[in-house]
């Protein structure tokens, strides 16, 4: 066989299938991810959210080393655990801290809280911890 022959039967077909895998492989979504490549020790992740009315503020996941995390809500923070199993989490909040907040902080705070309690899943996207759950929360890293 010549070399255009060989081209047309064996590279062509061969080059077309890889395309077909690649694009696949870009429409199939986040590789699985491990319990150890959770961002433990990540300081002040921000929700991925504008803030409220009258403030700059918007709340903040502190994660420690061993699943340890301070969540500063919109108006209130808790003390938190997050233990992490594979691709599943589990967050266990605390007490809130009491302070007085106007009403529509209160309502988002007690709506924050509940979707974080509710969260099962994370993931990486790029720089961001994406938590699934009864809602999908993006907490991502300060860009200043």
């Amino acid at each position: 066989m010549n070399a255009g022959v060989l081209r047309r039967r064996f590279v062509r077909p061969l080059i077309g299938s890889l395309a077909a895998v690649l694009g696949l492989a870009a429409f199939a979504g986040p590789m699985p991810v491990r319990a150890d490549e959770f961002p433990f020790g990540q300081h002040e992740l921000l929700l991925d959210a504008a803030p409220m009315r009258g403030s700059k503020k918007v709340p903040i996941l502190d994660i420690g080393d061993t699943g340890a995390a301070e969540i500063d809500l919109w108006c209130n923070s808790v003390k938190a655990q997050l233990v992490v199993a594979g691709d599943t989490i589990t967050i266990i909040t605390g007490e809130a801290s009491g302070r007085q907040c106007a009403p529509d902080r209160a309502r988002a705070d007690e709506d924050l809280l509940a979707a974080l309690t509710d969260v099962t899943g994370w993931r990486m996207e790029r720089s961001a911890l994406v938590l699934t759950g009864s809602r999908t929360l993006r907490f991502r890293l300060p860009t200043n």
